[in-house]
């Protein structure tokens, strides 16, 4: 075989494993931590500036609008923040050291001071500053607490708490049939994440993971059979791919927890904007959500070690 052929094959291989290995999921925690908050300030707090904003509901913003007292934390002006929001001892078996987690629950899940006993959400946002290429490696995570069930808002079937980043992506749609048919990109603001579901049967609680979501949808994922810590994250790569991954416990997250890597809704993620959580309930104007408890989370980018607590 000529000595020239030999060394373009040579080459295309090993360009082939250079490709194939940036595009293999990244561990969220790894690179540089740019953002995050560890909540072991005793004066962090939360200024509400209600009455909330229900946008998405009735169109209505009512600024100023929520916002943490360190300016890291602030509240959508899509659906409002959670109803309570507050730094909290950190229960058992958390992260070592910690002393201060976030607490967050919510009552009026759609529009303030009109129950309408409809599944409803809030959002908490972190203002995470700038937006971040798929080829940086943006990735994020968090530990969260589990309740036992007993405490848990007590409804047939529904998501409870979400773990979501916001990301641009696009796809290629097709045009008209026939000869001269084509396809075009569209381009959309999503938002993947992690969720937990519970469902109240006769046996008693039941909780699943669920992920948000794969090229046909959202899926579910392992059930719950523990409550205590648990630690999730995502991380996003170049070929536009966002991975799941989930573990029990308040350990740094390991390759051995992907649960799965998709393109959400079959758009190729380009970009990453930042990270929420969603706290949901039944919007009957007395019944809280369950109490979900947060603790360390953060913001990285690039595909070196990450940094430990």
């Amino acid at each position: 075989m000529p000595r020239i052929l030999v060394l373009s094959i040579i080459l295309s291989l090993a360009s082939f494993t250079q490709f194939a290995a940036a595009q293999s999921p990244i561990v969220p925690g790894s690179g540089t931590r740019i953002w995050y908050d560890d909540f072991e300030n005793e004066e962090w707090a939360y200024i509400p500036n209600n009455p909330k904003a229900s946008h998405e509901q009735d169109n209505q913003t009512r600024l100023p609008g929520g916002m943490s007292n360190n300016k890291m934390w602030g509240e959508s002006s899509k659906r409002g923040h959670p109803d309570h929001i507050e730094r909290f001892h950190t229960p058992p078996d958390g992260i070592p050291g910690s002393e201060g987690s976030l607490l967050m629950m919510t009552l009026q899940s759609n529009i303030p001071g009109r129950p309408n006993g409809k599944l409803g959400q809030d959002d908490l946002i972190c203002r995470i500053p700038g937006s971040y290429s798929a080829g940086s490696y943006p990735n994020c995570v968090v530990r969260v607490y589990l309740q036992p069930f007993e405490k848990w808002e007590q409804y047939t079937a529904a998501a409870s708490f979400g773990f979501r980043a916001t990301v641009t992506g696009s796809r290629r749609k097709a045009g008209g049939g026939g000869l001269f048919s084509s396809s075009k990109t569209e381009r959309e603001q999503s938002w993947p994440g992690i969720f937990i579901e519970h469902r109240m049967t006769e046996e008693g609680s039941r909780a699943f993971w669920v992920i948000r979501g794969s090229e046909r949808g959202d899926y579910r994922g392992p059930e719950i059979t523990e409550t205590g810590w648990y630690t999730i994250g995502m991380s996003f790569t170049p070929d536009g791919r966002c991975h799941y991954y989930i573990s029990e416990g308040v350990d740094n997250l390991t390759p051995q927890d992907l649960i799965g890597s998709h393109k959400p809704y079959n758009f190729t993620v380009e970009s990453v904007q930042g990270m929420f959580f969603n706290i949901f309930n039944h919007d009957d104007g007395k019944s809280w959500s369950t109490p979900w408890i947060i603790d360390d989370p953060s913001f990285y980018v690039g595909r070196g070690g990450g940094r430990s607590r």
